[in-house]
């Protein structure tokens, strides 16, 4: 498992899906993962500090884990087939829950636990960009430091 850090979320054209891109750290690969407008609106609000009024879902499991004093130790973004990836919740005490990568990357973000993907993951749909591409990666950054989470079409 490589340690992955969440760049951020976008709408790609001309589909108008909203994609969360993860970075490898340590390492040259991005992993890109295509989501619902409603994970990214989640993911966008933690990134940018917000709270709702009223806790949205992701709010909601953080705040339930910690009422029950159980911790989320890992989510691991560990499998991939027919186009479609596969997440784990991994919780003190090992029990580990099948989850979106969406949603596991949006409770990963409240509750600063570290995400993961697996090395077959990464070697299957990551995009390695060397460092003389990184200026790209930067635009993408400033693009995202502009972008507010209702330009994903999602609820408060």
């Amino acid at each position: 498992m490589n340690e992955l850090d969440v760049v951020g979320v976008r709408v790609e054209m001309p589909s108008n899906q909203p994609i969360v891109l993860l970075r490898e750290v340590g390492g040259d690969r991005y992993l890109p993962i295509w989501i619902g407008p409603g994970e990214a609106t989640a993911i966008a609000f933690a990134q940018q500090g917000m709270t709702p009024v009223r806790p949205l879902t992701h709010d909601l499991f953080k705040d339930v884990l910690e009422a029950l004093g159980q911790q989320l130790t890992e989510v691991r973004i560990s499998d991939l087939r027919d186009g479609v990836f596969y997440a784990e919740l991994v919780f003190a005490g090992g029990v580990e829950v099948s989850a979106r990568p969406s949603d596991a990357i949006a409770l990963a973000l409240r509750t600063g636990t570290p995400i993961y993907g697996s090395e077959e993951v990464l070697a299957e749909a990551g995009i390695a960009i060397p460092d003389e591409q990184e200026d790209e990666v930067e635009k993408f950054r400033e693009f995202l430091d502009q972008v507010s989470p209702e330009d994903f079409g999602g609820q408060q």
